[in-house]
């Protein structure tokens, strides 16, 4: 008798046990997906250091809209709605994963090294940047447009200027990674446009902007 209560015991452990795993496994939340706006280095597009002395530049935090300083991406669904993805997320929060972005951009193609972070060496000069996100909307199957607005700085002289973008690349698919390259391609030409913008600043056209 005593055999037949434990086996029963057993089985009766067993089958709750086994319970409590499907229940776990139907009510368990999808991986969450981290994306970044780094783009791996072009050798084409990167450019490489003119001979003569070297250009720092220090990329300030960027400023961006309120709804945008946090590591979910927001995807607009409708004419009056959003989306904040929860599962989806940029490996730091929207301001810090732009920040890095533009300053590593930048500094490729001017053949740079990016002080923001390290300190400059006390007798060169740098190029400040400000950088600031005005504007910015995304959709599935859409398109994502952005406005940046910027200015920079010489550190010696405070002489500068100021410049706006205004860009919309179209998003190839439903998915949220074609947001996520999107958004990439947007912010590569931000970065284009704002080392563009030092290189006048350098031969002496600090008013002038390309974009």
């Amino acid at each position: 008798m005593m055999h037949d209560k434990t086996s029963f015991s057993l089985k009766t452990l067993a089958a709750a046990a086994l319970a409590a795993a499907l229940l776990a496994a139907c009510g368990s939340s999808p991986p969450t997906q981290f994306y970044t706006l780094a783009v791996p280095a072009d050798g084409a597009a990167a450019c490489t250091a003119s001979q003569g002395p070297q250009t720092f530049i220090e990329v300030m935090p960027v400023s961006v809209p309120d709804r945008l300083a946090r590591p979910q991406l927001v995807v607009r669904s409708d004419a009056t709605r959003v989306e904040v993805l929860e599962q989806d997320r940029w490996s730091s929060p929207f301001n810090n994963e732009l920040r890095d972005a533009l300053a590593a951009g930048v500094a490729a193609r001017l053949g740079a090294i990016d002080v923001s972070r390290g300190g400059r060496p006390a007798d060169q000069a740098s190029y400040r940047i400000n950088v600031e996100l005005r504007d910015f909307d995304a959709a599935r199957n859409g398109q994502v447009q952005a406005s940046f607005g910027w200015t920079i700085t010489r550190s010696d002289d405070r002489r500068g200027g100021a410049c706006r973008l205004t860009v919309v690349e179209p998003v190839g698919g439903g998915a949220n990674a074609d947001v996520v390259a999107a958004t990439q391609k947007a912010v590569g030409r931000a970065v284009q446009a704002i080392a563009d913008s030092v290189r006048a600043l350098q031969a002496g056209q600090g008013g002038q902007c390309s974009a």
